[in-house]
């Protein structure tokens, strides 16, 4: 649940960028001309409240040119794509058989064209690719932007293909994503039998600092019982009380209580934490 919380709040950041966005580009420019304004007296405070815009522009050679708020939509949706192509690349690897923390539905594999039983997670890895589609586009204005004099040219018309293809593409990407999270089935027992004592070392650390060794020391402290589990080939909660109290006096039977996952989850109770 962390794993998959850590995803929702980029995507909520995402969300809310969004909605900044929409506040900023809600400007109306009608009224502008080619360059100078309108000398034919329109109202274009009457205008702006009929069509429903939060403001007018207070410049007419910057209304003309301005594509700040095509520049702000494609980095959004570019933000957006770079965490959909992470939550896809997380989900890729836990589905495979080394991880098999998830598995994906039929609905969004598609077969391997010569090994029958492979199933490929094909949406997930189109979710991927499909970033770099935008991240072309948002460069690809940049760099219509970069060098043109003021006013208009007609080099501005290459926002409106870029716009129309990120909006679908987004939309697409979105319903493809939703698709998969609300089909995947987690596994959980495949999870359990991932755990292991190693995991739980910063735990035996944090278990020292709370008797009052300075985590410095702990550190060093449960570096010499890792080292010492390896060279008797055991693991680290395999080794004895003897053990423990060889490398520090701290590390008393109660030593035992840190080898357990569930606490391991449970302690980290600060805002933000699991």
């Amino acid at each position: 649940s962390h794993f998959l919380v850590s995803h929702a709040v980029a995507l909520t950041r995402d969300s809310e960028r969004l909605m900044e966005v929409k506040r900023r580009i809600n400007v109306l420019p009608l009224g502008s001309g080619a360059l100078a304004g309108n000398p034919l007296n329109i109202d274009r405070e009457f205008l702006r409240k009929e069509l429903d815009f939060s403001t007018i522009s207070i410049n007419s050679m910057d209304a003309v040119s301005d594509r700040d708020f095509v520049v702000e939509f494609l980095s959004t949706a570019s933000l957006i794509m770079i965490h959909l192509s992470r939550l896809s690349e997380d989900l890729i690897m836990y589905n495979t058989k080394e991880f098999g923390f998830i598995t994906l539905s039929d609905s969004y594999c598609t077969g391997s064209s010569l090994m029958p039983q492979k199933k490929n997670p094909d949406s997930l890895e189109l979710i991927r690719s499909k970033a770099g589609r935008v991240f072309g586009r948002t460069t690809g204005l940049f760099m219509v932007l970069k060098g043109l004099p003021s006013a208009y040219n007609k080099d501005l018309q290459e926002d409106k293909e870029a716009v129309i293809d990120v909006i679908d593409t987004l939309n697409a990407v979105l319903q493809v994503t939703t698709g998969v999270i609300s089909t995947l089935q987690i596994n959980k027992d495949a999870m359990e039998r991932a755990l292991s004592p190693d995991m739980l070392a910063t735990d035996l650390a944090n278990y020292l600092v709370r008797k009052g060794m300075p985590f410095r020391q702990a550190h060093m402290a449960v570096g010499k019982a890792v080292h010492l589990a390896e060279s008797k080939g055991v693991s680290l909660s395999h080794l004895s009380t003897e053990d423990f109290k060889s490398i520090t006096p701290m590390m008393g039977s109660d030593i035992s209580q840190v080898f357990n996952h569930q606490h391991s989850v449970e302690q980290y109770t600060s805002p933000g934490g699991t």
